[in-house]
């Protein structure tokens, strides 16, 4: 029988050689020469290969499947699964929405190297064909996308891939392992921002990239030829981070639902985006069978009010820290517009639908009780209805 997640979590790709519980922290940064392959066999930190870094890749890759590579930043990890991949003058299918920094590095590909991005409509899989071409190589999306908090389906899109010889390349960071493994679904390359959920302490900046080993190493080999590697401290507090992850996953989702229903229901809230609220049958469908054990640590909302009115909540909120990122043990609030994608230009934004007065929660290991009750009275405090009556 298989272990579980949590056990994979606490014991999977652990080593011990001298009867240590914790994995060290390597800080050489060259090793003796031995008997390399290769010039990416040299054990070298420049080349991915120190016994930090292999130690939490080992973690990564039983969790989804596959090997894994950790970068210095989930930029870094969408910059490089992309860079491995495509040939100046090929073409990516994205949706429209998608995280800020991805679309300035999609914008970057097309000005520097002529890659063409075409837009597709994720929730109109028959129009899909019409999009591809011959120089089509790559289908980018999020498992969950940010911060609009639609599920993609990505049984689906490998089907699609497959059928047309492309490449799926899925930022899992959103639905973490604990709730989606894409290779399992068929989809090639599954990245991550590990700063945020995995890691989950707000203390370490990383990202990692999952696939097929071949896949693995030729990305491996590009980010080893411009020197992107991650540093040993960086490697083991991701280590230990995504020990705890199940287990905060379980909570943080749990009262994400919570507090997603409470938002619907109040008079203060004109919308609430969150999976598990999804009233369209066919995403509600996409989503229970892309994501298992709930529907993410993430939602969005847009209070009435307008702008100001977003604003004054998140001053009034107690327990939430205005601040960008996510998936940390403390709660965090903050506005899109201001924050991912803050770099776009306005118009950009709007057509993307990152409105001004659009909030994204990042929920954290609180009681949710203790939540529910910040968001109510951070309601009321920010009625300006209510201060005047």
């Amino acid at each position: 029988m298989s272990p579980g997640l949590q056990t994979q979590l606490v014991h999977g790709g652990e080593e011990s050689r001298d009867g240590e519980l914790v994995p060290p922290i390597h800080r050489s940064s060259t090793y003796e020469l031995g008997e390399p392959e290769s010039f990416d066999d040299i054990r070298y930190i420049r080349l991915n290969n120190t016994p930090t870094q292999r130690a939490v890749e080992r973690k990564l890759g039983l969790l989804e499947g596959g090997d894994a590579l950790v970068t210095p930043s989930g930029t870094s990890a969408i910059w490089l699964a992309l860079e491995a991949t495509l040939e100046p003058g090929d073409e990516v299918l994205a949706p429209l929405r998608v995280y800020g920094g991805t679309k300035k590095i999609f914008d970057s590909l097309r000005h520097r190297e002529s890659i063409g991005v075409h837009t597709v409509d994720l929730t109109r899989p028959e129009t899909w064909a019409e999009a591809v071409t011959e120089k089509t190589k790559v289908f980018y999306v999020e498992t969950i996308s940010n911060p609009w908090m639609l599920v993609a389906d990505l049984e689906r899109i490998a089907a699609f891939a497959k059928e047309h010889s492309l490449v799926t390349i899925v930022d899992n960071t959103l639905a973490t392992p604990v709730l989606c493994r894409p290779l399992a679904m068929g989809i090639d390359i599954s990245l991550h921002s590990a700063s945020k959920a995995l890691n989950g302490h707000s203390d370490v900046v990383a990202g990692a990239i999952i696939a097929a080993p071949e896949t693995t190493l030729r990305i491996r080999k590009v980010a080893n030829r411009v020197g992107i590697c991650p540093d040993p401290e960086a490697c083991y507090l991701l280590n230990r981070g995504m020990k705890t992850m199940g287990l905060r996953v379980a909570q943080q989702t749990a009262t994400a639902m919570e507090l997603a229903r409470m938002l619907a229901a109040h008079e203060g809230v004109a919308s609430v985006s969150y999976p598990g609220l999804a009233t369209d049958p066919v995403e509600r469908e996409i989503a229970s069978r892309t994501l298992s054990g709930g529907f993410g640590t993430l939602l969005s909302f847009v209070p009435t009010g307008g702008v100001a009115r977003a604003q004054r909540l998140i001053a009034a909120l107690r327990y939430a820290r205005e601040a960008p990122s996510l998936g940390g043990a403390e709660m965090l609030v903050c506005r899109p517009a201001t924050t991912s994608h803050a770099g776009l230009e306005p118009a950009v934004r709007e057509a993307m639908g990152v409105t001004e007065d659009m909030v994204r929660v990042s929920v954290g290991i609180e009681t949710a009780e203790d939540v529910l009750e910040d968001f109510r009275q951070a309601l009321e405090k920010s009625d300006r209805r209510l201060q005047t009556a």
